[in-house]
């Protein structure tokens, strides 16, 4: 080949170059972060922890399990139960979220969701909703919900309607099991069934942003050895407090969020 023609078709080569749209990136997996442990507060050990919510300086938690179900108001501070309901044998209660004065509480396989006056947990109704309920949480605006698949719902608070589905993926994957919910900051925070992991989940996209690896929770010096997994995620918006327990564990852990 002359050097014209390898001149031409290299000029060719590089306007087709030019012309060409490469294909987005996909994401790459999310970066994960650790935690610094600033406080602990004394947990029930026989609560099967399914939702946990921190308002207004109030604690609440939905408890699971047939025949031992309830949901209660506690103190934060010294673990003493203020309030208790307990559901009906043939219920297994799950999340849990507080909007307008009224806790919404979910139950696993009835499909038969509860409210009540949070100020004296007093029964306030009911709603029901298709499929298994796991975690549940609000935006300020809707109650959102998983159930043990890649898939949250988002729900009027007053009609239970379905408004929107959000597909959690993480590289490309999704990330299923997910189960108690807690929206921070403009984040979907989700425990991950049968992991030590929450993932940060950005709520118009379903992206996870970050993911927060709880190993080492809880601490040695406060196993009681009948521990279950990691359930239970609750924000303190008035003093920017990150709270997490889990299934029978001893202690509630205020924690931060730190990089590795």
């Amino acid at each position: 080949m002359t050097s014209a023609r390898r001149l031409l078709a290299g000029l060719l080569l590089t306007l087709a170059a030019c012309g060409r749209t490469a294909a987005p990136a996909a994401p790459g997996p999310a970066p994960v972060a650790g935690y610094r442990v600033v406080n602990s507060f004394p947990h029930d050990p026989q609560a099967f922890t399914e939702g946990l919510v921190y308002r207004n300086g109030h604690l609440y938690e939905s408890t699971g399990l047939e025949g031992r179900s309830s949901v209660r108001e506690v103190t934060l501070e010294t673990g003493v139960i203020v309030r208790r309901h307990n559901l009906d044998p043939q219920y297994f209660g799950e999340g849990l979220a507080l909007m307008s004065g009224r806790l919404f509480q979910l139950t696993w396989k009835t499909q038969q969701g509860f409210l009540y006056d949070a100020a004296s947990l007093q029964p306030a109704g009911g709603f029901t909703y298709a499929g298994e309920g796991w975690g549940l949480t609000d935006d300020g605006t809707s109650l959102i919900q998983s159930n043990g698949t890649a898939t949250l719902r988002f729900l009027d608070p007053v009609s239970f309607a379905v408004q929107r589905e959000l597909v959690v993926k993480d590289a490309g994957r999704e990330v299923k099991d997910l189960n108690e919910l807690e929206y921070i900051k403009g984040e979907l925070w989700a425990n991950v069934w049968l992991t030590e992991r929450i993932a940060r989940i950005d709520p118009a996209s379903g992206q996870v942003k970050g993911w927060v690896d709880l190993k080492g929770l809880p601490l040695v010096e406060h196993r009681t050895g009948n521990e279950d997994v990691h359930n239970g995620i609750a924000y303190d918006a008035a003093a920017d407090r990150i709270l997490v327990t889990g299934k029978y564990w001893a202690r509630i852990y205020e924690i931060q969020v730190v990089p590795r």
